[in-house]
């Protein structure tokens, strides 16, 4: 293993940039005035935005390479060449992280890219996340304003000799065809300017200047780069006033590769939009101070075939102007995302939830774009309630690990000194400003990912080093959550945490559906019995935690009896009620267990009503919406839950798939039934957390020890007549198919042989009792409520009854 080159002398390269490689600053705009309607009036693009920054190297090599390699940072975003050829397949290094203690640096093997004579390594370098417009208000310069570049070229040759080419005043520096980029604005490239200068002899037309930068923050790359994925072709094109629209079928985070005949000095701008509107037209569903999602390219006479470099979009739907469709050869749309395994798949007879299931692995893929996001067209921050909500989901499509394991490194460092998790993480400038909107840095839900988040990857993935990772963090958020709850309270009252702003159940519908949706009233209608009810919950888990780890969780445990009692004491009525009577307040005392039992039966009872009264549709915010099915299905309500799963009125997750969606919303109604379509984001993952009720209480499969090892399969909900789904778990594959007929149940199982099962066979008479006693005799059988459980290892196995 490497040692870490985090100070100036293990680097031969110096941090080096250029005079014209300082970003502009926007002026203050604040997310009150965001929220209330407010613009600022701003210069054109072109005078606001610099062109990318390009650093040149020759040398030469008059021996043979044994072996070479490239380690490489930057502030801003990079793309390396040697001799022409591109160093990597990675885009957007070196990640999105907290710059200003985590900043990684990239190795690759560069020995085929070497030749014998004269070699010349170019860099350019954009703004990126560095210093480019990526806060929800639309500032600049969030973790600085100089961009800069840092690297080391090692090379080794036959004879074992060794030479290192490191950054410093001999790169010569300057500018080309990028006249901007910026990766939430967009990109201008002028082809009439030629990428020559990465092959010829010359030098560009300035000296880089070296200049103080940090090396204490570097470290090597962690988890997954980011890449471009297989490409989809439009679908549909059509001409819309002196515009052609083009329609790739998928709403997708990525950017436009286009081969066309361009006329020389042409400007083509191609807007991206996911949605269109109620009439068809090209609709720009995304607001906000520099959120143009809009490329340009000054055309060169030539046919040839361009795409961004430095920045991606949010879209389905492109508007080009300035180009006729006769000189379109090819236009194709390129998802863009970390590169992280496949690991899940699930396929059923039912096309709409087969869609639905299609939905939430593209806003994974869309959201998890070096960091997990919220959408990947307006904020593209890491809220870190989104991924508290979807994290057990994200571990079914992909091998999620160790992206989220980097994320959290920048949730620790953002954690301020009174152990306050931020809602928004890595942090800008402008996100630790929100406290001017709410009053607050965090909030329970959101913070509390700091302990729901590595238990969920330690449940699936069985790696205890991710709660050694975060436990500490974990101790101070609960120690900042107690303090914050008691306030000045005395008695069983200071564990209700109704002290603070709090988002509470988000965006529930019955606030957000009507003619003034207002998300502020949803977190005021709801804040306290969540806040309590999550207060409770994370103290449960630290328990757990704590004793896994060798350390005394009893502290924990009795403070979550504390939470409970008041809870109950404070919160629950005379008639069981509780004092914020919304569905979503019910769902998380139920699952949460904050009332005894003889109470939670009544709060069940008064939940189904609920629903009922609403027309059997759900009525549960961001919080909520996870346990909401679960919640059913564990008590009575299976039947229920069911029914809210295959609802295709609004709000459900059908009526988005019968909307035409091809992802999962931000808002229930982005598109109204009367086909009204909102200024919202058409890709937000967090409401496609039902995957997980789906993969424990559809499919069956639960795993009973950390990684898989033990695993449950226990279909309880039917939701269509076929299924099949296969999952590469940390301890090797599981595949279930699952057939339902009149009068039977058919189920194949196959179990690698790293794992052991217990497989759940439901009868409903002693007849049917029997028959399974004598038709399965292999494995362990024990009786449990009206089940037989067959305990097996390795193997394939076939049910019928």
């Amino acid at each position: 293993m490497k040692p870490v080159k985090n100070t100036s002398q293990s680097w031969k390269g110096k941090w080096i940039s250029s005079n014209q490689a300082i970003v502009s600053e926007e002026p203050e705009f604040t997310l009150a005035e965001m929220f209330s309607g407010k613009t600022t009036k701003q210069k054109p693009v072109d005078e606001r935005l610099h062109p990318v920054v390009y650093f040149k190297k020759m040398f030469s090599i008059q021996k043979p390479v044994k072996k070479a390699s490239l380690e490489i940072t930057a502030q801003g975003i990079y793309l390396a060449y040697l001799n022409g050829r591109k160093t990597t397949a990675a885009i957007f290094t070196p990640d999105y992280t907290n710059y200003h203690d985590f900043l990684q640096y990239q190795t690759y093997d560069v020995t085929d890219k070497l030749v014998n004579g004269l070699n010349k390594l170019c860099i350019e370098v954009a703004d990126g996340w560095y210093a480019g417009r990526i806060s929800v208000p639309g500032g600049s310069a969030q973790f600085g304003k100089q961009l800069a570049l840092l690297a080391d070229l090692n090379i080794t040759y036959q004879d074992n000799t060794h030479e290192i080419i490191g950054s410093d005043r001999s790169f010569s520096t300057g500018s080309g065809k990028h006249r901007y980029a910026d990766i939430e604005i967009g990109e201008k490239q002028d082809l009439r300017i030629s990428d020559a200068w990465l092959n010829d002899d010359r030098n560009l037309n300035q000296t880089a200047i070296e200049i103080n930068a940090s090396y204490a923050c570097l470290a090597p790359q962690e988890g997954p780069l980011v890449i471009a994925h297989q490409s989809l072709r439009s679908q549909k094109i059509w001409s819309e006033e002196n515009s052609l629209i083009v329609d790739f079928g998928q709403v997708l985070a990525g950017r436009v590769r286009l081969t066309a005949k361009f006329e020389p000095s042409q400007q083509i701008i191609l807007q991206h939009s996911e949605v269109l509107d109620k009439s068809g037209h090209f609709f720009k569903n995304i607001i906000g101070r520099n959120k143009d999602q809009t490329d340009v390219f000054i055309g060169n006479g030539q046919v040839m075939t361009v795409e961004p470099d430095f920045t991606f979009h949010g879209f389905r739907y492109v508007k080009i102007i300035g180009l006729s469709l006769k000189s379109i050869i090819e236009i194709e749309a390129v998802p863009i995302y970390s590169n992280m395994s496949n690991t899940g798949w699930i396929t059923t007879d039912d096309a709409n939830i087969n869609q639905l299931l299609s939905n939430i692995n593209w806003s994974q893929r869309g959201n998890m774009l070096s960091i997990p996001t919220d959408c990947p067209q307006r904020e593209r921050v890491g809220w870190t309630g989104d991924m508290q909500v979807f994290v057990s989901a994200s571990t079914f499509f992909m091998n999620t690990e160790d992206f989220i394991r980097r994320w959290l490194k920048n949730v620790r460092i953002d954690q301020r000194d009174n152990g306050e998790i931020l809602d928004v993480s890595p942090s800008t400038k402008d996100s630790t400003k929100s406290v001017d909107f709410t009053g607050s840095y965090s909030s329970a839900g959101w913070g509390d990912a700091i302990v729901m988040v590595p238990w969920s990857l330690y449940q699936h993935y069985g790696h205890v080093q991710v709660l050694q990772e975060n436990y500490a963090a974990m101790k101070k958020w609960l120690s900042f959550a107690k303090k914050s709850a008691a306030g000045n309270k005395s008695g069983d009252r200071k564990y209700l945490w109704d002290t603070k702003f709090h988002y509470g159940d988000w965006m529930l519908p019955s606030l957000m559906l009507g003619d003034n949706p207002n998300p502020m009233a949803t977190s005021a209608a709801t804040k306290n019995t969540v806040a309590t009810a999550f207060l409770k919950h994370v103290n449960d888990l630290m328990a757990k935690i704590s004793e896994i780890l060798g350390e005394d969780g009893t502290k924990y445990h009795n403070y979550a009896k504390n939470v409970q009692r008041a809870f109950t004491k404070y919160y629950v009525s005379s008639n069981y009620h509780l004092q914020e009577d919304y569905q979503g307040c019910y769902v998380l005392a139920i699952a949460f267990d904050l009332v005894p039992k003889d109470i939670k039966a009544k709060l069940v009872k008064h939940l189904v009503e609920k629903i009922h009264e609403n027309n059997d549709l759900l009525d549960t915010g961001f919080l909520a919406t996870p346990y909401l099915l679960d919640v059913l299905t564990d008590n009575g309500q299976t039947k229920l839950a069911q029914k809210l799963f295959l609802q295709d009125e609004c709000p459900s997750w059908l009526y988005e798939v019968k909307s035409g969606a091809t992802t999962v919303w931000e808002s229930w109604a982005g598109i109204q039934p009367d086909g009204t379509v909102g200024e919202f984001s058409f890709n937000h993952y967090a409401m496609g957390c039902v995957l997980d009720w789906f993969v424990r209480k559809v499919i069956g499969l639960n795993p009973l020890a950390p990684g898989y090892k033990r695993i449950k399969i226990d279909p309880q909900i039917r939701v269509c007549r076929k299924l099949q789904a296969a999952y590469e778990s940390a301890s090797g594959l599981i595949t279930i198919k699952l057939e339902f007929q009149s009068d039977r149940r058919l189920m194949a199982i196959n179990i690698h042989k790293a794992v052991t099962a217990d497989i759940y066979l439901h009868y409903s008479n002693e007849q049917e009792k029997h028959k399974l006693l004598e038709k399965y005799s292999w494995g362990v059988l024990k009786e449990q409520e009206s089940c037989m459980i067959c305990s097996v290892g390795a193997g394939n196995y076939q049910f019928e009854y």
